[in-house]
Parts: structure tokens; sequence; C-alpha cells
């Protein structure tokens, strides 16, 4: 595995002498000359070092002095609070969301969008294109007849390949086979919940949860009952237990371990195992949508829920839309015991993939360059955090809380006052500036005065711009509804 940078090292070198109270904030790091005298490199290497720490919010230039440490303005806003975990749960119920959901597209739709913040995915450029099309054109001289002639149902593909290798390191041991590609993650997780449930089942999700999730259980003509999930540490096993006690109907749990959509909570090896003993002695399906691991601030993979599964009872769904090609829609799913049928619901609903992007995929991902564009797109990633953080913290009302996860895309933001984020929508969407309302991640009212923000786009004056605004239109919609308030009373 290869050493992050040199610039890298010495940030992360200063950034724990920061941290250890051995430079504060108003000490001058040493200057340019010293960093180079110090630690024996070039010039360009100390000003990619400065400037790392700088974009991060850590140090300031200041003209003709030199860097100095500051405290992030991120740092000093409030954490969100727990949920509740030791309270009965909400009825199971129709989701719903299709209305909610119908409705937001059809206003994002009426005026022209400058500024998107409701996206959860990264920019164009943060992908490898070009090495992805080289790839592409060469399969397609080598194999010409790829695009007229149509995928075996049952087609090993270097993708599926490369899908059980990267298993290993997550700690699943998968034969290829064992492997089905599907249109996204999204399909996959259709697939899963079809093959453990039907219309009329109650399956436990995460509280908040991703909206497209709950558009397709509605779909599905089940119900979902809302368990509380930490900002921390995800899913609560306890409230689960609770639940599962409750409900004598309930045939799945579907959780984001990792990086969780909107949250960006990450689940400890200890709740993952947990969780694998519960739904087992339940009998319950354990859905594992693992999106976001590869997008985890660290080297050291992460550990699959499927690891711990011995029966074959978790179903392990994942894709490449946040992490590689956003165009291409693969992904692809394990199902454990289900196989079988997942197979045949496949086949009944989309057939095959086609080939040309599963090799295409699967041949890059076999190679080094995959690992390399990975950490490329964390260090990316974890600038444009920090940075969208620190602009919340200097340009919303006070009292607004956020959660920076240790990786992933967006920053799930809580308003002050329990202020509608309806109300900041609206506004800000007369303007051209497009963020998620909280109301979209839940069937309950309990998450409407919440957004969630993309941060997967280069941190840009337009954006911080963006950002200022929007702060704002929030202190703005306070104060009017402070006033609203006060009139009625």
């Amino acid at each position: 595995m290869e050493s992050p940078p040199l610039y890298r090292q010495l940030a992360t070198h200063y950034l724990d002498a920061i941290g250890a109270g051995s430079l504060k904030p108003g000490d001058k790091l040493p200057s340019l000359r010293s960093l180079m005298r110090l630690h024996g490199i070039s010039l360009s290497t100390a000003l990619q070092l400065c400037r790392t720490m700088e974009g991060e919010g850590w140090v300031e230039a200041r003209d003709r002095s030199g860097y100095f440490v500051r405290r992030p303005r991120r740092l000093a806003i409030a954490t969100m609070e727990e949920p509740a975990a030791n309270v009965a749960p909400d009825p199971a119920q129709y989701v719903g969301i299709h209305a909610k959901v119908s409705e937001f597209v059809a206003r994002r739709r009426q005026g022209e969008v400058r500024i998107d913040f409701s996206l959860a995915r990264g920019a164009p450029e943060l992908y490898p294109a070009q090495a992805l099309q080289t790839i592409m054109m060469r399969l397609l001289r080598q194999r010409p007849a790829v695009l007229t002639t149509a995928a075996p149902s049952r087609s090993l593909t270097p993708l599926r390949e490369a899908a059980a290798r990267r298993g290993l390191r997550a700690g699943m041991t998968l034969a290829p086979d064992e492997v089905l590609s599907t249109n996204g993650c999204i399909e996959a997780l259709n697939l899963a919940l079809r093959a453990v449930a039907q219309p009329g089942d109650t399956v436990a999700v995460e509280s908040p949860t991703f909206y497209g999730l709950l558009q397709v259980l509605e779909s599905l003509g089940m119900r979902a009952v809302e368990i509380p999930t930490s900002p921390q540490t995800g899913l609560s096993v306890e409230a689960l237990e609770m639940a599962l006690d409750a409900y004598d109907n309930i045939k799945a749990v579907v959780v984001v371990p990792h990086l969780q959509n909107p949250l960006g909570s990450v689940m400890p090896d200890a709740h993952k195992q947990r969780l694998v003993a519960l739904c087992e002695q339940h009998g319950v399906a354990l859905i594992e949508d693992d999106t976001y691991s590869e997008l985890l601030d660290t080297e050291t993979p992460a550990r699959a829920i499927k690891s711990w599964d011995r029966t074959g009872n978790v179903i392990h769904c994942a894709s490449l839309h946040k992490i590689l090609a956003p165009g291409m829609r693969l992904g692809w799913i394990s199902a454990g015991r289900w196989h079988g049928r997942v197979e045949m619901l496949k086949y009944t609903q989309t057939r095959s993939n086609e080939e040309l992007s599963q090799w295409t995929a699967g041949e890059y991902m076999g190679t080094g360059a995959f690992d390399r564009h990975l950490r490329r797109l964390r260090e990316r990633l974890r600038e444009q955090r920090e940075r969208t953080a620190d602009a919340i913290a200097a340009h919303f009302p006070a009292g607004t809380r956020l959660n920076l996860p240790p990786g992933g895309l967006q920053l799930w933001v809580e308003l002050p006052d329990r202020l509608p984020s309806m109300t900041v929508f609206d506004r800000a969407l007369r303007e051209g500036i497009l963020v998620a309302p909280g109301a979209l991640f839940s069937n309950s009212s309990r998450f409407d005065h919440y957004l969630r923000i993309n941060c997967g786009w280069p941190f840009t004056d337009a954006i911080e711009g963006g950002l200022r605004r929007l702060g704002e239109i929030a202190c703005e919609s306070g104060a009017g509804q402070g006033a609203a308030v006060r009139m009625a009373a």
C-alpha cells in the first residue's frame, strides 16, 4: 500500500502538534525556508504543506508574515444530539414518500438552478474519465461485436471478479459467481427487498434514511418502521430489538453501515456484529447498502457487515456510482441464501446488464490506478467537506448544528429553533440555489428542520457565495418565523 505524499505526511505531523497543544492558535509556523531546512524538502513541497493546512482551515496566511495557526470555524459549531433509543417505535406505515419527492422534483424544475447542493455525488472532474475511455476504446477494438451481441444471462465479467476480490479487503469471502451485476445499488436494494418480503410486510429502516429507499418500499407496497439512528454510530441496535419484539412481521432490516446517507455515521464493528446476531436470532433478513465505504478517510478498509455472516442471512449491495463512474450506473449484489431467487428476479425485471461498462470498470478496478484514484478522491472530498463546514459555521444562524463525518459527499445540517427546511428550500430556489430538505428523508416530521448539503463539487467562490446566501436566507427566515410567533401570541 502506497504511503501518503510527503507534504501530507508533514501536514499530519503539524496537525498532531496542534491537537497536542504544542502549537496553539496564533502561533506562527516555521517559515518556508525553515521547513525546507528542517525536513530536507523542496520549496514546492513546503508550499504544498502550508497550502494544504490553509485549505483545511488550520492555518492562515498573513501578508509578509507567514502562516499562523487558527482554529477552524467548523470546530466551534455544535454537534448533533443523539436520538432517544429507549422509546417504543413509531407505528409501521406505508411510507407515502412519493408525493414529497414528486413535489420536490417538480418544484426544482420551475426555475433555473445556479448552485445545486441537493445532490449526493461528486463532480465529473473527480473521476478518471480518460483512463476509463482508454480502456473502453481498447475493448471495442478487441470485441467489436460487444454492442450488437446480447450479453449472456450468467456472464462472468471482470466487474464480478473485481467485486469479489475487493470483498476480501472488507472481510468477505465471495466467489465471482456469487456476485450479480445490477443497474446501480438502487436495483440491488429493489431485488433484495423483493426476494425477502411481500406487499404488506414491514421493513425496518434507519431514521433518517435515503428517500430513494423509501420510494422503493412504497412502490413495493411494503411498510416501513423507522429506527432511531445516531449521527455517530448509526442504527440503534437496542431500538431495533424493541421493534422486533413489537412487530411480528418485520421481514428485513436495511442499513448503510459506513457514511450513512444522510447522517454520515459509521457503525462500529461491535454494533455490526450484534446486528448480524440479532437478525439471525429473529429470522429477519439483513440488507447491507455498502455504497460509501470506499470514501472513508482511512487507508484501512472498513469491515463489511456480511463478513460476520455465517448462514447467508446478510445480503450485500454495493455500487460504483459514488466512487468511480456515476454515468455507468453499475452496482452488484451478493444475496447469500437468496442468490437463486435474486438471480431469477433480476432476469425477470431487467435481464442482464450490458457488458462493455462491466468489462471497462472491472479492468480498471483490477489495477493499482483504482486505489490511487480513491486516495485522490478521498483527499479532495475531505478538503471540500471541511471548507463547506467552515462556511456553514461562518454564515448560518447561531444555534445551527452539523455532523462532520469521517468521509463522504455530504453534510447533515440542523437548523436552529426548528426552522422548517421547506421554507429555506422555497426561498433559496427562487434565487437559483437548490438544497435537499430534511422532510424528504423520513415519513415523520422530526427531520423537517434539517438540510442535506452536497460537498462533492470543488469549493469555488461561487460555492462559498451560495452557502453565504443560504445562511442569510436561513437567518432571514428564522427572524420572520420569530416575528410571526410573537404576533400570534
